[in-house]
């Protein structure tokens, strides 16, 4: 985790993702609107990692299907959210403006990589791993077998999946297995972007930390880095900024070392999912999220907020890192 904020204003002018407005809606059956995403607005420079939280439900694996074009034939983007151009080149891609045949054929494994939520929904079930690793190798890089063989190990071995499992199916693999084994996957393209989403799921401790210190030094390398987590632990251990989600909103974003520690995030929301934590408070928020099919006029979280006024009816404008008519103050 980075400890000067003037990392991120060193790269503002590199970013590898700047998204914009970004907004997701499901149109249901019988005229009703799920707001999944709602006018998202950050930016991810190279070298960067930015942890997304939040509750489930809160529309962070949304936002990455999004980028990736993932969505499904009910949903109804906006927003831009513009991928750098490859070094040496010009032309920056919309991820959401593209068609399928550009996202397939240039960005995603190559330029965009995913470690998915659900490895299993992403892993051939009748080729072993090895095969799939690498097939994957020969379709980014075009090498050799013999150097395909050994890039698929090296690969495996990044994500702290065994040797000894690579010949295995994905039906004989556990869920930890699997889940490494989709990071090694996506670490094979060294895309410059990459989306981890839960990328931790399953695995005990120490494999957290490991998974998400490779991912870190994938970002070290110059490039950027969205991971997606229930997991603040690991989100402190490798993050350079946090954004925090709630009701298919960003309602603060802030350096890491000050989210963490002192002063603490500002949001009440935001507050309250570090205060939750056993090694802290471990006083969980009361209530419930709201409904994304029937969000309120005004600030969602406030049913919830023990600062919350009559003001809170009006929706916060995003100011200072903040979504909040009543942002709390440092902490010493």
């Amino acid at each position: 985790m980075r400890a000067l904020d003037a990392v991120a204003a060193e790269r503002a002018g590199d970013a590898v993702l700047s998204v914009r407005d970004l907004t997701v809606r499901f149109r249901l059956r019988g005229g009703r609107t799920v707001a999944a995403v709602t006018d998202a607005d950050f930016d991810l420079a190279a070298g960067e990692c930015l942890a997304l939280v939040g509750e489930s439900g809160c529309g962070k694996s949304v936002l990455a299907s999004a980028l990736l074009g993932l969505l499904p034939a009910n949903a109804e983007t906006s927003g831009t959210a513009l991928l750098a151009a490859p070094e040496g080149s010009t032309g920056a891609v919309d991820l959401l403006a593209a068609d399928e045949k550009t996202l397939a054929r240039t960005v995603r494994g190559r330029r965009v990589g995913l470690v998915p939520q659900s490895p299993a929904a992403h892993l051939t079930p009748v080729r072993t791993v090895r095969s799939q690793l690498e097939e994957t190798v020969r379709a980014l890089t075009g090498t050799s077998r013999r150097e395909r063989g050994k890039a698929a190990e090296d690969a495996a071995a990044r994500a702290a999946f065994p040797a000894g499992h690579l010949d295995r199916y994905p039906h004989e693999l556990s869920g930890g297995l699997a889940q490494r084994a989709a990071t090694a996957l996506a670490l094979i393209g060294d895309a410059r972007l990459l989306l981890a989403d839960e990328p931790t799921t399953g695995l005990d401790r120490d494999l957290v930390d490991r998974t998400v210190d490779e991912l870190r030094r994938h970002a070290d390398d110059g490039r950027g880095l969205l991971l997606i987590t229930h997991d603040l632990a690991a989100a402190e251990r490798i993050a350079d900024r946090v954004a925090v989600m709630y009701a298919g909103r960003i309602v603060e974003i802030a350096p890491a070392h000050r989210f963490f520690g002192p002063p603490g995030p500002r949001h009440p929301y935001a507050r309250g999912l570090l205060d939750a934590l056993p090694d802290r408070a471990f006083t969980p928020i009361p209530g419930m999220p709201p409904e994304l099919s029937a969000l309120p006029e005004g600030c969602a979280f406030a049913p919830r907020c023990p600062a919350a006024t009559e003001l809170c009816a009006t929706r916060p404008a995003f100011t200072a890192g903040v979504a909040c008519h009543h942002p709390e103050r440092p902490r010493a």
